[in-house]
């Protein structure tokens, strides 16, 4: 049986504008994770500042939710087993500067401002950030046909 970890992915806007958006869902496909939620949106100012929330009383914040305001972003879940970890380890560190190259930020970013995507970081963050942009009548659920050449 596929064990169904889920995480919460957004390309931001500069990934959005930059049209790298098929390029980052095809690396996480590839990979064998599954796209179960999408969509194109323009985060509000209320949304911006949940999703961040654990950085309020940080002096980048605002800076922050204007950035993720600025032009629309896709937001994802992606499935699969241990999804926040391997999730994690295609974005790279959050300075693009200290992402390995054949990461997400390591190939295509440069700087941490304009770090092209976001991925949540545990298990609880993805519950929590997934709430945020999907209700759960918008997660689909199905299994690939290649699942079992993916999974033991």
């Amino acid at each position: 049986m596929v064990c169904t970890d889920r995480t919460f992915v957004m390309i931001k806007p500069d990934g959005v504008q930059r049209g790298l958006i098929g390029d980052i869902v095809s690396r996480f496909e590839r990979r064998g994770l599954k796209i179960v939620a999408m969509k194109m949106l323009v985060v509000s100012d209320s949304l911006a500042k949940k999703h961040y929330e654990e950085h309020a009383a940080k002096p980048f914040f605002p800076s922050l939710v204007s950035f993720i305001k600025s032009g629309p972003v896709v937001a994802m879940v992606v499935e699969g087993r241990n999804a926040v970890p391997i999730v994690r380890s295609m974005v790279g560190a959050t300075s693009p500067s200290n992402s390995s190259p054949g990461t997400i930020r390591g190939d295509l970013a440069l700087e941490t401002g304009r770090n092209v995507i976001h991925a949540s970081d545990s298990p609880e963050s993805a519950k929590r950030e997934i709430s945020l942009y999907f209700d759960n009548s918008e997660i689909a659920t199905y299994k690939r046909i290649d699942e079992q050449w993916l999974y033991e």
